[in-house]
């Protein structure tokens, strides 16, 4: 049952080439008709295709800029972490509901610790079976590109090896590694697979390398995950996908600059795992408009927000997966909405300027405050 009324505020996305939206129109409908109103920016969704008329008739309000979203606001609805001029927009007694990856961004947390503001992270909202509903839709999303991005590096006019993924008849096929077989590494299984690669795939969890090799009928190579397989992958790789993810930490250095050395010149690496840090040691964020670099004649393509590149897509999936929690925010309130929601729960990283995600704190060197114990703090009892 709906216990209060919240405003619900959406600004536009600010980072390069960043084009998703946090709320969509079907979105704003929702929330309208359980009583609540919603504030977005002057043409948020322009670039997914949903013009301002689109989220006034579904019943929004629209700000002339993101200054009047963060003031007026309960709850900002988000994409991507906040930047550094909207984490001082951000105030105590505020909720933020975004994508944050705060192990490697001590910035950002100081920011955000000093606001006051309750921010819930999307990556480390849980569900049945140690799942992240939140972070999957946009791991599919980047799993498959992945194998995209890879296939046109490899093209000579990108700087590659000139490499064929699916090769042709009579000449065989390229090869892809990848580091990984969570929801990321699947994904681009999947597509890597499609194109006729030879692919091969690591994991450290044996349960999940049998369901993989089940699942695509043995038509993937599987192993077990040591530096010693790593190593021999590298040198006939002609693609590796670093598909490792520690939910709420920084992602593992799995592949050392010397280890460069091992791999055919002009094959590529890409990063997945970039937004928690990376999984290469010579990785560094890179943007849509500038998206590789190199080293040592191997290729890196670390764009930090890959979904973004197909941004109608992303937005569509990623709000599917969130709306439920922010139709339970905004009729609940954000702390009886995790009080209520051990999952939700796991979702919050900052509370009144208190870090309450362990993983971070080991990252930077702060102390932290269990989810549970910082909403006790505040008054709340919260459900076993």
């Amino acid at each position: 049952m709906r216990s209060n009324i919240m405003l619900v505020g959406v600004p536009k996305e600010i980072k390069n080439h960043e084009y998703r939206v946090g709320l969509t129109p079907a979105g704003v409908r929702e929330l309208s008709a359980s009583g609540h109103s919603i504030l977005v920016e002057q043409g948020c969704g322009a670039g997914v295709g949903f013009a301002d008329a689109d989220y006034l008739a579904a019943g929004a309000q629209i700000a002339a800029d993101a200054a009047a979203v963060f003031a007026q606001a309960d709850l900002i609805v988000k994409v991507k972490e906040p930047q550094p001029a909207e984490c001082c927009q951000l105030r105590a007694g505020q909720t933020l509901f975004t994508y944050l990856h705060l192990a490697p961004d001590p910035e950002q947390t100081r920011l955000l610790l000093a606001s006051g503001a309750t921010c819930i992270a999307y990556e480390t909202v849980t569900g049945a079976n140690n799942s992240l509903p939140l972070l999957a839709p946009m791991s599919e999303v980047a799993g498959r590109m992945s194998i995209q991005e890879a296939a046109a590096c490899l093209e000579k006019s990108k700087g590659g090896s000139g490499v064929l993924l699916g090769g042709v008849p009579g000449v065989e096929a390229g090869r892809v590694l990848i580091l990984g077989g969570g929801v990321v590494g699947l994904n681009a299984a999947r597509m890597a697979l499609g194109l006729g690669a030879d692919v091969t795939l690591l994991d450290r969890s044996l349960p999940r390398l049998r369901q993989i090799d089940e699942l695509f009928d043995g038509r993937i190579k599987t192993l077990y995950s040591t530096q010693d397989a790593i190593e021999t992958q590298l040198r006939s790789a002609d693609a590796v996908i670093g598909a490792v993810l520690i939910p709420g930490a920084s992602a593992p250095r799995l592949v050392t600059r010397a280890m460069l050395s091992l791999m055919k010149p002009g094959s590529v690496l890409v990063d997945v795992a970039i937004d928690q840090g990376g999984c290469f040691e010579t990785s560094r964020a890179t943007t849509h408009q500038e998206p590789t670099y190199e080293v040592d004649g191997i290729i890196h393509y670390c764009v930090a927000n890959m979904p973004g590149g197909v941004a109608r897509t992303s937005t569509l999936a990623l709000t599917n997966a969130t709306l439920p929690f922010v139709l339970a925010l905004a009729d609940k309130g954000a702390e009886a909405a995790m009080a209520s929601d051990a999952h939700l729960l796991n979702g919050l990283n900052l509370y009144r300027g208190v870090l309450t995600v362990e993983a971070v704190a080991k990252a930077q060197g702060l102390n932290f405050t269990e989810p549970a114990e910082a909403l006790s703090h505040g008054g709340l009892q919260v459900s076993a």
